[in-house]
C-alpha cells in the first residue's frame, strides 16, 4: 500500500490513516477506529500500541454517558508535529521584529499581502464558480498548503469550510493577527462573509468556517485587497 493522501511522511498503510483520522477526529476509541476501517478492534490495539510506543499516540480514560469508563485515544504533541508546521521556528523570529517595528497592524498587513498574492493567482478559476463549489476549490487549495481541508454542505446546505491541520500553528498561538488575515482571506475568495466558530488556538481539533443562512444573498468574489 502507497503512501495514505494527508499522512505524515514515513507512514505508511493503516499507521498513517490511523494517525490521520486521529488528527481530524480525536479523541477516538480503539472500537470507533475500527468502525473507519472495517476491522475488529483488537486489529486496531497492536497499531496503536505501535504508535503508543513510538510517542505519537496516547490514551485516557473517558466517561461516555452510561456504562463503564473507555479508553479514548489522540495525538501526542510528537504526533501532532508529524504534520505540517511551515517553519515555525525562524517565521517567530522574524515575526517579532516585525511586531517590534512595525506593530499589530505591520504584522497583518505582512500576512495578509501573503494570501492576496495567493488569492490573486487563484481567483480567476474561483470567480466563476458557485459558493459550493468555490468552496470545494478553495479546500484543495488550504490542503496544498498544509491545512488538511475540506469543505462540506453546512446548516441550509450552505458550505462549511474546515481545516483539521493548522500549518502554523505556533505562529497563530503567539501571534492571533494571523488568525484575521486567514479569514479575510478565506472570506474574499468565498466571496461571502464567513464566520469562524471553531479554533484550533482555542483548543478544538479544527478551524471551522461558516455561511449564516443570513449572508445567503451574498455572492461574487471581492477583488478589493483588505484592509487591516
Amino acid at each position: 500500500m502507497g503512501q495514505t493522501l494527508n499522512a505524515p511522511v514515513g507512514y505508511r498503510g493503516i499507521r498513517g490513516e490511523i494517525l490521520t483520522v486521529l488528527k481530524k477526529d480525536q479523541p477516538l476509541t480503539a472500537k470507533e477506529l475500527a468502525g473507519r476501517f472495517g476491522v475488529t478492534a483488537n486489529a486496531l490495539r497492536r497499531h496503536l500500541k505501535e504508535l503508543e510506543g513510538e510517542g505519537k499516540v496516547q490514551y485516557r480514560r473517558e466517561i461516555r454517558g452510561v456504562g463503564g469508563p473507555v479508553f479514548a485515544f489522540s495525538l501526542t504533541d510528537a504526533g501532532e508535529a508529524l504534520f505540517p508546521r511551515g517553519y515555525e521556528q525562524a517565521l517567530t523570529e522574524i515575526l517579532d521584529l516585525v511586531r517590534q517595528q512595525q506593530g499589530d497592524e505591520g504584522l497583518v498587513r505582512l500576512f495578509q499581502r501573503r494570501w492576496d498574492d495567493i488569492a490573486k493567482v487563484a481567483r480567476p478559476e474561483l470567480e466563476a464558480l458557485p459558493v459550493d463549489q468555490r468552496a470545494t476549490r478553495l479546500a484543495e487549495l488550504l490542503t496544498s498548503l498544509g491545512y488538511m481541508a475540506e469543505a462540506r454542505p453546512g446548516s441550509g446546505e450552505l458550505p462549511v469550510l474546515t481545516e483539521h491541520n493548522c500549518a502554523i500553528r505556533l505562529i497563530a498561538e503567539r501571534f492571533p493577527e494571523v488568525c484575521a488575515a486567514e479569514e479575510r482571506f478565506i472570506a474574499d475568495l468565498l466571496g461571502v462573509p464567513v464566520h469562524r466558530q471553531a479554533q484550533i488556538t482555542k483548543g478544538a481539533n479544527c478551524c471551522e468556517y461558516c455561511i449564516t443562512r443570513e449572508q445567503e444573498g451574498a455572492s461574487g468574489i471581492r477583488h478589493e485587497a483588505s484592509q487591516p
